[in-house]
Formats: C-alpha cells, sequence, structure tokens
C-alpha cells in the first residue's frame, strides 16, 4: 500500500518549486491551519519511516492543474487500510459452530480407525450371508439380526483400537502423529471415557438381543483386545510378535466367521449348529489374512517401534524381508481359493471365485514390484492397500458355494 502511494504521487503529480509552495501556501492560510492541525492529530496513526519525510515536506502540493492535493488525509486512508488489512479477521467469528462439529467428527472419524470399522462391517455382513440357504432366508428377521451384531462389534472395535492409542501414545508421536491422542486433541481422560463408554454399550447390547454367539463374540473379543495393548504384568501381548499375530488371527479369522455365522445360524433361524464348506473356506482363507495383516500393520512403525522397544517381525527381519513374507502368504491363500473355487459344482460360483482371485493375485503382484522401501509414506499407502484388498476378498466369500 505504501509503494503504490509513492509510485502515483511521483507519476500524477507536477513537484513545483520552493517559491511556489510558499506562494501557494500564502493563499491557503485556513488550509494551512488546517494541516498543522492535522500534524498535531497524527501521532496517534504512525507511519513507516520511509513515509514521514515525504509526507511532512508535501502538505501542500500544487498539480499540474493548479489545485491542492491534501496528501495527509490521502496518508491518513492509506494506514487506516494497511491497519484493517493487519486484522483481516477480527470482524469473523474465529470459529464457527460448523467448524467445530467438523472438527469434532474428525477427530473422532481418526480415533475409530476408519479401516478397521469398514473391515468389521464387511466381514460381518459376509458371513451372515453363508447362513442364507434359500431366498425366503432374506427377511426383515435377517436384516435385524445382522444389524444386531454389526453395531455391537463396531461398538467393541472402537473399543479395542482406542485402549491401543491410549496404551500408544508417545510411540503414536513417532509412528502416527496424526491421531487424536498422539497429537493432543484428545485428552488421556477424554480417551477413557470414549473406551469405556463404547465398551459398555457392546455389552449391553449383546445382553438386549440375548444371542450368546454374539455375547462370546464380543467377550472373547474384548479379553483379546484388552490383553494385546494394556500395559500390565503379563499382558502388553503386542511386544511378542508371534503372539500378537495369533490375537489378531484369533479375531478376525475365528471369532468374526464362525461366532457371527452361528449368531444367524443359531439366534436368528433358530437351526442347529453346522459348518458349511464357504464357512470353513472363509475361516481358512481370513487365517491367511489376518495373519498378513499381523505382520505388514508393523512395517510402517519400525523406526516408533525400535526406539520403545517393540521386537515386532519387522524390527527383528526387517521390512523388505517382511514385506515379501507377507505377499507369499497372500498368492499362496489365492492359489488355494482358486482350487476351491475350481472344485466347485455350481458353475457361476465356479467361475466368480476363479476369476475373483486371479485378477486380486495379479493386482497384489503388479502394485508389489513397484514399492519402494525408502519412503514410509508408500509403504503406508501399500498396508491400505491390503485392507482394501481384504474387503474384496469378503465381497467374493458369499459366492463361494
Amino acid at each position: 500500500m505504501e509503494s503504490l502511494l509513492i509510485v502515483k504521487t511521483s507519476s500524477s503529480l507536477s513537484f513545483p518549486l520552493k517559491s511556489q509552495l510558499s506562494s501557494s501556501c500564502s493563499h491557503q492560510t485556513s488550509q494551512v491551519s488546517k494541516c498543522k492541525a492535522l500534524n498535531g492529530g497524527e501521532k496517534s496513526w504512525p507511519l513507516p519511516m520511509r513515509l514521514q519525510r515525504p509526507l511532512a515536506t508535501l502538505e501542500h502540493v500544487g498539480s499540474s492543474d493548479g489545485s491542492i492535493i491534501n496528501l495527509r488525509h490521502r496518508a491518513g486512508f492509506a494506514v487506516n487500510a494497511a491497519s484493517a488489512s493487519d486484522h483481516p479477521l477480527e470482524s469473523e467469528p474465529s470459529n464457527s459452530p460448523l467448524k467445530s462439529v467438523q472438527g469434532v467428527l474428525d477427530a473422532f472419524y481418526r480415533f475409530s480407525r476408519p479401516h478397521t470399522v469398514i473391515g468389521t462391517a464387511l466381514s460381518i455382513l459376509s458371513v451372515s450371508l453363508l447362513a442364507v440357504e434359500r431366498l425366503s432366508d432374506i427377511s426383515p428377521l435377517f436384516f435385524t439380526g445382522m444389524l444386531e451384531a454389526i453395531v455391537a462389534a463396531l461398538f467393541m472395535n472402537i473399543y479395542i483400537v482406542g485402549l491401543n492409542q491410549l496404551s500408544d501414545i508417545e510411540i503414536d508421536k513417532v509412528n502416527k502423529p496424526y491421531l487424536p491422542l498422539a497429537s493432543g486433541e484428545y485428552s488421556v481422560k477424554t480417551g477413557i471415557m470414549i473406551v469405556s463408554s463404547f465398551a459398555v454399550m457392546s455389552f449391553w447390547l449383546a445382553s438386549v438381543v440375548g444371542s450368546w454367539p454374539l455375547f462370546w463374540a464380543l467377550f472373547i473379543s474384548f479379553g483379546l483386545g484388552t490383553a494385546y495393548s494394556i500395559d500390565l504384568p503379563l499382558l502388553r501381548w503386542k511386544r511378542f510378535a508371534l503372539v500378537a499375530a495369533m490375537c489378531i488371527l484369533a479375531v478376525r479369522a475365528v471369532i468374526v466367521q464362525i461366532a457371527f455365522y452361528l449368531h444367524i445360524q443359531t439366534h436368528v433361524y433358530g437351526r442347529p449348529v453346522a459348518f458349511s464348506k464357504p464357512v470353513m473356506f472363509a475361516t481358512a482363507f481370513m487365517s491367511f489374512f489376518s495373519v498378513v495383516i499381523a505382520l505388514f500393520k508393523d512395517i510402517p512403525d519400525i523406526a516408533g517401534d525400535k526406539i520403545f522397544g517393540i521386537r515386532s517381525f519387522t524390527v527383528r527381519l526387517g521390512q523388505e524381508r517382511v514385506f515379501w513374507i507377507c505377499i507369499s502368504l497372500l498368492q499362496m491363500a489365492y492359489l488355494v481359493a482358486i482350487l476351491v473355487g475350481a472344485s466347485s459344482s455350481c458353475a457361476w460360483s465356479k467361475y466368480l471365485t476363479i476369476i475373483g482371485h486371479a485378477a486380486l493375485a495379479s493386482i497384489l503382484w503388479t502394485r508389489a514390484r513397484s514399492i519402494d522401501f525408502s519412503r514410509k509414506e508408500e509403504i503406508t499407502s501399500f498396508y491400505m492397500f491390503i485392507w482394501k484388498l481384504f474387503y474384496a476378498e469378503y465381497l467374493l466369500i458369499p459366492f463361494v458355494r
């Protein structure tokens, strides 16, 4: 603003001689008085040093047409504008209610670890469909029972991932600084309140539903999730790579497949316990996948795990070696799935299972070959890609017959 004022003055005004200035001022006695009065009042409007001398000299300057221009008035306007530009947001509220609500939702979204939430919901939906034997089984009763299981499981999922964050605040400051507890958006007290509330709501809903398979699924998940994370004697099993992997395998591969299938089979439909071929396939395949998730989740977190003494397989064997172990396990699982599909007597099931798993195996191999282990963000992105493959598998499982 200051520079614009100087440039404009030099281009539009012809500077008169000293005598001309005196003559002009002698004919404008009253204006000069006003200028002096203005000078006295300007102490409350300090100007930058580079503007003080020119403006003090050119109180009244004759323009090319003989008119008198009061630069003091213009300078005052410039200073007022500059002052306003220094505080452009003073008239606006710093935090609107909408932004506050968005901030709260965003923090809870990150706290809930949405990729695990999606995985839990999709897995229960997929396994529930395995209990469907005929088209008439898809009824309001089925959807009610499935929704009860999904909501109760999501409450428990938030308890488990929240407890893990409470136990890993210092580690997450290195590995995942964007999480609310690590970033300071949530206090420890807030985190404890959230995880406690969701654990209570999960068990309360299971008691209202009255399904024993659902209750035991939640209770075992609660026990393993607590033992995995909480830092108490003989617990915090995540410190031991093999035990940590077994915890994740037990929940993701066994509890989810068996317990939630039995919830629909016995509680919703009232049928006797029976494990079909698709259920056994889902349990076996997800055992492979759960091991991969348990191993792969530590690959991007090697820095923080080393600092805090978490002896994961990645810390002990190295990122690249564990990465290719995971890829090999998944490729083996896809090969078994293709063979299971080939043995199906149902034509549409055979083609969908073979083509679907062959496509996923090809995509996995192509992307794995392009990974750059020197870039953490690329490894993290690949881990999220593994979860997308996890989702895709649950879309294929209901078609295995």
